[in-house]
């Protein structure tokens, strides 16, 4: 069934997807492991403000973004996320109705796309990652698709500097148990991805 976000992100193909490409030059590796349909956690590592539109135009399908709540409350910006469909999480503290939104966005079968570290990194390389990712996939039985982004900690406007995405195969987490420590283990398998996927895109 096509929801008034499926219809946003239409549009969003055609407008802002062209825009995103032409200005980061963005190459893309891998897209053909998003599975086309089922709930998947798309678990991403974050450099720039450009990010979500990078990883947005590389990702075939409809995505439900997560994102600090801070980013709701700015004018404009605010409008803009949550019409394609980003849920709103508190950052620091327990966020239970963000969590019943990644598990409801897993279980009507779409793709939930987190920033896992939870915050930009700075440094340019990626960071730890948070258990968000591994608890969402691992509660709703979904596979996790890694994606890596390259470039944008160089990329300003004015520098129209290359950025690259690569998403990795899907990895299951069926195996870990639904507690803390399985959310651990399942994030450091997360982690351990990007960190591979992300240094094949430093060394090409």
């Amino acid at each position: 069934m096509t929801t008034t976000v499926d219809r946003v992100w239409k549009v969003g193909r055609y407008t802002l997807a062209p825009a995103t490409r032409a200005i980061t030059r963005l190459r893309v590796h891998g897209v053909e492991n998003i599975p086309r349909e089922g709930p998947v956690v798309l678990a991403m590592n974050h450099f720039s403000w450009i990010d979500p539109a990078a990883f947005g135009a590389a990702c075939p399908r409809t995505m439900y973004f997560l994102a600090k709540v801070e980013a709701h409350r700015v004018p404009g910006l605010g409008h803009l996320i949550r019409a394609f469909g980003t849920i709103s999480v508190r950052r620091g503290e327990s966020d239970r109705e963000a969590v019943r939104l990644m598990r409801q966005a897993l279980r009507d079968g779409n793709v939930l796309g987190l920033f896992v570290e939870g915050t930009r990194q700075r440094g340019g390389v990626p960071g730890p990652v948070q258990p968000g990712a591994a608890m969402a996939a691992i509660q709703e039985s979904a596979p996790v698709v890694c994606g890596a982004i390259y470039g944008s900690h160089e990329w300003r406007l004015w520098n129209f500097r290359r950025c690259e995405i690569r998403w990795g195969e899907p990895m299951q987490l069926d195996d870990l148990a639904k507690n803390a420590k399985g959310y651990r283990e399942g994030s450091a398998r997360i982690e351990a991805e990007i960190r591979r996927l992300w240094e094949g895109l430093r060394s090409r």
